[in-house]
């Protein structure tokens, strides 16, 4: 199968009339999804989120967003768990020298009081005005067995690559991450993924998924001219690539 990638701009076509696809293999209504998008305010997800979200309902979870300020470090550490896919769209920035990703919530006294020893550390910053939190932050916190239950993550961000033995480590059984800079206002990394989920709510495993989302690119049959440059996507998994999720 062959798929297409589908401009952001005319996404809006399937507001009410999302593409259809087979049924789910194995619907139950205890499995559950969840997609965060940190930074929805400055870089909507859209019609994405009803194109993701209408993939997995159709593979039997049920869904819940959170944008911005809904994204909490407290959700990030205690709630990832009670969901068996998480999808997590954020982005990163550098405060001297170090690389936080956004949390979504906004800085405040609260939080740097409860985590007073991590602001202290360098592994939370409030300097943007958001809390981003750095990979020392995620080898602190993120523990064995934290993340059981979740069965995919998937991080829409700037070398989110970095995050995923995180997540593999805290119990998560695959991770689909971007392994280099992306930008959120284009929509290709949200294209990618709605791409990816399509396809696994058909019964495909994650590497069929991937795969199939990159390799037209790979096989330069999306160059729109025979002189246009190669291009791979900064999109791949790492974990359990015969996983399916229906």
């Amino acid at each position: 199968m062959v798929l297409v990638t589908i401009p952001i701009a005319s996404s809006q076509v399937f507001a009410s009339n999302p593409p259809m696809v087979s049924p789910p293999l194995h619907a139950s209504s205890q499995k559950t999804a969840v997609i965060l998008s940190s930074l929805d305010q400055v870089a909507p997800l859209g019609q994405y989120d009803h194109m993701i979200t209408y993939y997995l309902q159709h593979a039997g979870y049920q869904v819940t967003t959170l944008r911005n300020t809904q994204v909490t470090v407290d959700f990030l550490l205690t709630q990832l768990n009670n969901y068996n896919i998480v999808i997590w769209r954020t982005n990163t920035y550098t405060w001297k020298h170090i690389e936080y990703w956004y949390v979504g919530e906004l800085a405040n006294s609260g939080v740097e009081t409860k985590y007073q020893n991590d602001f202290a550390l360098g592994y939370m910053n409030g300097n943007a005005g958001i809390i981003g939190i750095s990979l020392n932050f995620f080898s602190n916190h993120f523990t064995s067995g934290m993340l059981t239950n979740v069965k995919l993550a998937t991080l829409i961000s700037t070398d989110s690559e970095s995050l995923a033995g995180f997540f593999i480590t805290a119990g998560a059984s695959t991770v689909i991450f971007c392994n280099g800079p992306v930008s959120l206002l284009f929509g290709h990394m949200d294209d990618m993924t709605n791409q990816v989920f399509a396809t696994l709510s058909m019964g495909k495993t994650i590497y069929n998924a991937v795969y199939g989302a990159v390799s037209p690119y790979v096989q330069n049959s999306n160059n729109e001219d025979p002189l246009d440059s190669s291009y791979t996507p900064p999109f791949w998994y790492q974990g359990d690539g015969t996983l399916t999720i229906t």
